[in-house]
């Protein structure tokens, strides 16, 4: 549903809601958030609530001053494990300055932007996701351990699969923050599990996917265990991916598939540090199914893209390089904007790879690009982007640089 701010105040009121928290990604994609109490949201709505950015880290280094927080009223949401009785909600706000200019490090707004870009080219994309992730024990102190929850591998079910009943409280609590889970399972590594929500415009899409981290670490926690979102956090099992799914329509309700494929493998290189943003990042990929080369295909699952078109009504794009610790909102906007590069220059992909990378010669690969083997090469490679300095601000790349 699509609350208005009037809307909400109603809410607030009639439902008990003691406790709004207005919650925004960092640069980092770290989750974070303030509460404040229902006597103040309407300044919240009129003016917007400050925060010291001094005292986060990656804020800091762009302003010494207060930000803003303005709550986007159209992400209300309960949050289903906090009381009944005085209850908290939840909305996604963007940053600006006390002077009312936009914070050049809020990738929501970016995203919003390459929404708009997009629209103003005759475009309109869907995204989701499947987000993998590992539950990990906890020591008799409640320290984190890397003992998985289970030894059970791809598809397993109870007894070996002890996340059964996390993921399906999982599931049960997304639905009642109205993002509904396509399917779940367990992965390959031991103690692995992946959920796919349903599609949705591309700021919704991400909102989801930063809301899905924040309920699989809060129902892990509440089970006595942790959820671990790390690229790689097992050195010889499978890695966690963040597969992205992308759809568009043009003016006419068709899909132009090939020169955005065309768009994202050309650009991909460029967008490698921030959808695989840590040292950890790059020891996934070429491992368990990651992808490493730069190729596509319509129906062989182990390329970096996958062009699904087995519903020919809704045919969708699956890039499968990034992970976890990458900024949604930034991986979104970046694959909008590679896809209208696409369509702008007419790119041609290249040919699509139908054989098995997993299992492929040296030779077989030999006419293959890699994609960067290390987040130096990457950073590198995005420093020097013409592409990413037109698209994304001056300080969100030197943090990134700087990370």
């Amino acid at each position: 549903m699509s609350y208005t701010a009037e809307d909400v105040l109603e809410y607030v009121a009639e439902e008990d809601v003691k406790f709004i928290r207005l919650a925004f990604l960092d640069v980092n994609g770290i989750h974070r958030n303030l509460s404040i109490l229902p006597a103040e949201l309407k300044k919240a709505f009129n003016f917007g609530i400050p925060i010291d950015a001094t005292a986060i880290d990656v804020f800091h280094k762009v302003t010494g001053s207060d930000l803003l927080l303005h709550p986007d009223p159209s992400t209300l949401s309960v949050l289903p494990w906090r009381p009944e009785h005085g209850r908290v909600v939840r909305m996604y706000c963007s940053l600006t300055y006390p002077d009312g200019r936009p914070f050049e490090c809020d990738t929501r707004s970016l995203l919003k932007k390459a929404v708009s870009d997009a629209k103003a080219c005759g475009l309109e994309f869907t995204f989701g996701s499947e987000m993998e992730f590992y539950l990990f024990k906890l020591d008799d102190d409640g320290n984190k351990t890397f003992e998985p929850y289970d030894n059970a591998s791809y598809l397993d079910i109870a007894p070996e699969d002890k996340g059964e009943n996390i993921r399906r409280e999982i599931c049960l609590t997304l639905e009642q923050m109205d993002i509904i889970p396509l399917s779940s399972h367990h992965e390959i590594g031991p103690g692995q599990h992946a959920i796919n929500f349903i599609h949705g415009d591309p700021i919704t899409a991400a909102d989801n996917a930063v809301t899905f981290k924040n309920v699989v670490e809060t129902v892990a926690g509440r089970n006595g265990l942790w959820a671990s979102f790390a690229p790689k956090p097992l050195k010889d099992k499978a890695g966690s991916a963040f597969r992205v799914i992308m759809s568009a329509r043009d003016s006419k309700g068709e899909f132009p598939a090939e020169p955005i494929i065309g768009g994202l493998l050309d650009k991909i290189p460029e967008m490698m540090a921030f959808l695989n943003p840590i040292d950890d990042s790059y020891r996934r990929l070429g491992t368990s199914r990651a992808p490493l080369y730069i190729s596509w295909s319509k129906d062989n699952r182990s390329q970096l893209i996958r062009f699904q078109n087995t519903d020919i009504a809704n045919p969708k794009i699956i890039l499968r390089s990034p992970d976890p610790q990458a900024n949604p909102y930034i991986t979104f906007a970046l694959m909008i904007y590679a896809a209208l590069d696409g369509l702008k220059n007419n790119t041609k992909p290249m040919d699509p790879v139908s054989f098995d990378l997993q299992d492929a010669t040296s030779q077989e690969v030999s006419s293959l690009t890699k994609l960067p083997e290390t987040i130096s090469i990457a950073k590198n490679i995005m420093k020097n982007s013409f592409f990413i300095k037109d698209i994304v601000p001056e300080e969100i790349i030197r943090l990134y640089l700087e990370k």
